[in-house]
């Protein structure tokens, strides 16, 4: 499998992205990891480059650093080291006692204005993500969108997109498919260590295609997966598909597995048996990993 790791750049995982103010401190923070002005992070979310630029949005808490009040933070970059911070893009949901937290998601453009939403000729950005509501123990899938190159976000009013009626269903990842002509999610059912796959015309109306499970690592919780088509090495025009989840077992030992297979359009097929695991890492560090949508053809980097 080619470059099967992709270009893995490190990303903050933790409560230690501290800052006393507003003004970069970079004397004090890792030059190579991402890390916001202040206050916590954890998942990097919405992963799109557009322009020659690399949009970053992630959790993040805007108030304190520990988790809680989950919204989208964003920042750009050029080169993936030199980061440029936006601020809150989709902040946390109050209504009453109704509390929206933003949780992980994707972003895609929407070139061809299927959903509606876009203003300009050159389509507009959606947010695809998980609008988890504590207070009634639910997680349904979000969209949102964005006409100023991403800066500020509006939620879609026909929001949830998706709704199963579950506690833990989350972090869809979507991508355009040109075999299809749709849109393609995966998205995690965690405790069920399954996840399944959705298609839609417009972002907005999905219908479910599969579910894969009862494979690789299990006794934890799936999350996070992405799906990526990748060419064979030194096999001319064949290519796999390649799922990707983030595992966290009952002790918290994070890892990050994949599966390798054929994908007909509707189900995917894993080439190995169920039980061989497969690791894109063998320590503890890389989790909720995504990549970035919409980069040149034969591009893949991937962040976690």
């Amino acid at each position: 499998m080619k470059h099967l790791l992709f270009g893995c750049i490190a990303f903050i995982f933790s409560a230690n992205a501290l800052a006393q103010s507003t003004v970069a401190t970079p004397q004090w923070r890792p030059q190579y990891h991402f890390s916001p002005l202040k206050n916590w992070t954890n998942d990097p979310n919405g992963l799109i480059y557009i322009n020659g630029v690399y949009h970053l949005y992630n959790q993040q808490n805007p108030y304190e650093n520990r988790w809680g009040h989950m919204s989208w933070g964003h920042a750009t970059s050029t080169d993936l080291v030199h980061w440029k911070h936006h601020g809150i893009a989709i902040p946390e949901g109050i209504n009453g006692h109704d509390t929206i937290w933003r949780f992980s998601g994707s972003a895609v453009l929407d070139k061809n204005n299927t959903s509606g939403f876009c203003k300009g000729d050159s389509g507009c950005i959606v947010a695809i993500y998980t609008a988890d509501q504590p207070h009634i123990r639910k997680e349904s899938q979000y969209i949102a969108y964005s006409n100023d190159g991403g800066i500020s976000f509006t939620n879609y009013s026909g929001n949830p997109v998706i709704d199963l009626q579950k506690k833990d269903f989350r972090d869809p990842n979507v991508q355009w498919s040109n075999d299809l002509k749709k849109w393609l999610m995966v998205v995690a059912l965690p405790v069920e260590n399954k996840v399944q796959f959705y298609s839609s015309p417009d972002l907005k109306k999905w219908d479910l295609l599969s579910e894969f499970g009862n494979a690789g690592l299990r006794n934890g919780i799936w999350e996070c997966p992405f799906f990526i088509k990748l060419p064979v090495e030194e096999k001319k025009n064949k290519s796999k598909w390649v799922l990707v989840n983030s595992f966290n077992d009952a002790e918290g030992n994070k890892s990050e597995e994949y599966y390798v297979g054929e994908f007909d359009g509707k189900t995917f097929i894993n080439d190995n048996p169920a039980g061989k695991v497969l690791l894109a890492d063998y320590g503890d560090a890389l989790y909720a990993a995504i990549p970035w949508n919409n980069l040149p053809a034969g591009r893949h980097t991937y962040i976690g």
